[in-house]
């Protein structure tokens, strides 16, 4: 039997599971939690080197399991977060600035007209915060060891993945993949490459940024505790996630349910212009093909679920949100928008903030739990609407995974208030189960053809209650449209 590994750098946890490589079957795994700070008001940073530490841990632990008989490791990511290094020494030169972060907000929204339809014409993404670009010239602004090195030429700056590949490789490999360069705003989805006029703008040297391969190129060899493995296979995670739906034809869609919301939807090898507030994107470039996608983010989902929990503690857990959402018949008239830093597509406010409506004195937290799931759901309705508009497409279906996607009364929701069937894997790990099948078509295991044949469904949720759940959409709507007006100011 021969394994694959993948490696799952996530926002909240690192993780590692390893597969069968003919089967694709889930073999064994091991996570790492990773902790997040909020240092100000909107910002967002990760401990880089504890990324790079966990990532280890758990890779060895599959190492250690598979007995010498993984062919190699898949890489899947975060995608935004950016972090600055020394080319020498590996070391970080400050903290990760990861994708929620907003502090560069101010910057992003006061870019030159100009800028900003180069930024949209030729890198499919808006002027926001929450891509790199900002990221990354804040820092060299603002932390004198990243000016040092980049005076010395020594300073490095890219992705997760890239950081992770540099470090496991021992520095022989500065490289990232198509779909994690495409979320940059520093490149080019059409000429495949990096744009000069926005490197200029930004301030940021080519020569810091990494080197960009295909989602199924080789990255090197990794050295795990002593153990030499192939690093083959790379995709930003809500590619990945495509990928391990097997969404992989023009039309097709998923819903991933992480930290933020993200849904995608498979354009073919036409990379179309949203003109709803999407992002258009790489959806990966396997064998010299490249792919895109359309694509829509609600920055919170399980974080939502994850405040209730560690905020307000009227949670015990998330899994408990299902149970305790089922003890009402409705929200009692309570909506929730979960704009905790900024409301992403279609709107792209960084100054929107939270809004919790509708409560009164007989609201429980049973209503306050079930406004906030079904406020995940209404997102999602949100930016398929979008989708719709731009693509021209009516999805009858719509994959779903990640870790919410097991509350069977948001999937139930979430099919009513598309009004389209909600498909969910046996495999819940898509992300994940994404970076193993890169690795093992990269390594010769198996065909990306295959992919689709191999998807088991495990439940389709079929629309029930789609003019309750309109009135809820309509609610959560006008609940929106309060938290875009900024009472704070």
């Amino acid at each position: 039997m021969k394994y694959v590994i993948a490696l799952d750098a996530g926002t909240t946890s690192i993780r590692a599971f390893l597969y069968d490589a003919e089967r694709g079957v889930f073999v064994h795994g091991a996570q790492q939690e990773v902790e997040s700070k909020y240092p100000f008001s909107g910002w967002v940073e990760q401990d880089a080197n504890e990324i790079y530490f966990k990532a280890a841990y758990v890779l060895n632990d599959c190492l250690a399991f598979a007995k010498g008989k993984a062919a190699g490791i898949g890489i899947t990511n975060q995608r935004e977060t950016v972090v600055l290094w020394d080319r020498e020494t590996g070391e970080p030169v400050c903290p990760a600035i990861v994708w929620q972060c907003r502090r560069t907000s101010e910057f992003c929204k006061n870019m030159p007209q100009d800028v900003v339809q180069i930024v949209r014409e030729r890198t499919g993404l808006t002027n926001d915060a929450y891509f790199s670009a900002s990221k990354i010239r804040w820092a060299i602004g603002h932390v004198p060891a990243a000016r040092t090195l980049l005076k010395e030429k020594k300073l490095c700056a890219g992705t997760i993945d890239s950081y992770l590949i540099f470090k496991l490789t021992g520095g022989k490999t500065f490289a990232t993949d198509v779909t994690n360069a495409s979320r940059t705003m520093l490149y080019d989805i059409h000429k495949l490459d990096y744009d000069e006029d926005l490197l200029k703008f930004f301030g940021i040297p080519r020569e810091i940024l990494p080197e960009v391969r295909a989602s199924d190129a080789d990255f090197g060899t990794a050295n795990v505790g002593g153990s030499r493995i192939p690093l083959a296979g790379v995709a930003g995670d809500q590619q990945s996630a495509l990928i391990g739906q097997a969404a992989l034809t023009e039309g097709e869609g998923k819903i991933t349910y992480g930290t933020g919301l993200f849904l995608l939807f498979h354009t073919g090898e036409r990379c179309i212009s949203s003109k709803s507030g999407l992002l258009s994107t790489i959806a990966y470039q396997i064998k010299g093909k490249t792919c895109y996608a359309l694509e829509g983010s609600v920055f919170h989902a399980g974080s939502s679920v994850q405040w209730l929990r560690d905020g307000l503690e009227i949670l015990p857990s998330s899994a408990e949100s299902e149970r305790i959402a089922l003890s009402v018949p409705d929200a009692g008239g309570v909506s929730f928008v979960p704009a905790f830093t900024g409301l992403g597509a279609p709107h792209w406010d960084s100054e929107a903030r939270g809004m919790l409506t509708g409560i009164t004195r007989g609201t429980t937290r049973a209503h306050i739990v079930r406004a906030v799931l079904e406020s995940i759901a209404c997102g999602a309705r949100e930016l398929l609407d979008c989708m719709t508009k731009d693509s021209g497409i009516l999805l009858k279906e719509i994959k779903c995974d990640g870790g919410a996607s097991q509350n069977n009364f948001l999937m139930q929701f979430q099919a009513d208030v598309l009004g389209a069937n909600v498909n969910r894997p046996r495999e819940r790990e898509s992300t994940a189960l994404g970076a193993a099948y890169l690795c093992a078509c990269a390594k010769g295991l198996m065909d990306f053809g295959d992919i689709s044949a191999r998807r088991e469904c495990e439940r389709v949720f079929v629309p029930k209650g789609k003019r309750e759940a309109k009135k809820i959409y309509d609610a959560y709507l006008i609940a929106e449209k309060r938290a875009l007006m900024h009472f704070d100011s």
